[in-house]
């Protein structure tokens, strides 16, 4: 399908004129694929896309790294063949200083719902983007039906949505941490011993009792530094690391009552971020 009258390019300097960085999507909604110049990196430009723009490469190479803010690049003749062809606008979320959690189904957005601070919402095809001020990098299925997209990834653009955008919360920056193998298939404390993947025995952790006894102990520990509360909060996430971290049972509810704690000391969700994750690295998880 093409579009000869350019809606989807009017889309997309309007965007850019609010500083979100578009792109055009193919009528599959996946970006277009770089051209025989780029391919493999051969143009030495940015194969890793570290950064987002065009290389010189005039076309919109790059999957989410052509999002620009340029709108002498989104008209540029090199350009039009893909608007023409375009069936969605996407942007990068990053670019635009936020973070779009992505729900893709009903079981999604009750846990957000739950879980979450509202924010503002996009309605989507199967589900809703939630959108927060703050970037990170971005993580898929951080949860079944939720990936988070920020930094180095595209979003499909849905319209303004509704609602209040509020700030990243802590339990997005927690969970975007958690190893893949770690994360929980539901915030559910109570469930089964699970095997120790490579332990040979039984994981007491998921038991209310032994967990919720050493999150609470470790918040307390939080809770009553007088001094070197960073020092403090750093070895506290370090031992419940040690503690809990390889074998799956932590949440993102658990990880969220400890940023608590520690922002309730003063610290940054940067540095709880920071902290938390030069702890796992530490321990090589």
């Amino acid at each position: 399908m093409t579009n000869p009258d350019g809606p989807h390019l009017r889309t997309a300097l309007n965007l850019a004129a609010a500083g979100v960085p578009p792109l055009p999507l193919r009528a599959a909604k996946v970006p277009f694929g770089n051209c025989r110049a780029c391919t493999n990196g051969a143009c030495g430009g940015r194969p890793n896309m570290k950064v987002p723009g065009p290389c010189r490469c005039p076309g919109p190479c790059h999957g989410w790294a052509a999002a620009t803010l340029d709108p002498h690049v989104l008209t540029s003749p090199a350009w039009a063949p893909a608007w023409r062809q375009a069936g969605a606008v996407a942007y990068h979320p990053g670019g635009a200083g936020v973070t779009v959690v992505d729900l893709d189904n009903p079981a999604a957005i009750a846990w957000a719902r739950a879980a979450l601070p509202a924010t503002r919402t996009v309605a989507t095809t199967r589900g809703e983007h939630w959108i927060y001020r703050g970037v990170l990098q971005s993580v898929n299925a951080v949860r079944p039906g939720v990936d988070i997209k920020s930094l180095m990834s595209y979003a499909r653009w849905r319209g303004p949505g509704t609602g209040t955008m509020t700030d990243l919360p802590t339990a997005i920056r927690a969970l975007a941490t958690i190893r893949p193998a770690a994360r929980p298939a539901a915030v559910s404390p109570a469930r089964p011993a699970v095997t120790v993947p490579g332990g040979g025995g039984q994981c007491p952790h998921r038991t209310p009792t032994y967990l919720d006894r050493g999150i609470a102990m470790a918040e307390q520990r939080i809770t009553d530094a007088q001094s070197a509360v960073h020092t403090t909060v750093y070895r506290t996430f370090l031992a419940v690391l040690s503690t809990h971290g390889r074998c799956g049972c932590l949440t993102d509810t658990h990880i969220t009552r400890l940023f608590t704690a520690a922002q309730a000391k003063g610290e940054s969700p940067r540095h709880c971020t920071d902290a938390w994750t030069n702890a796992r690295t530490r321990l090589g998880l």
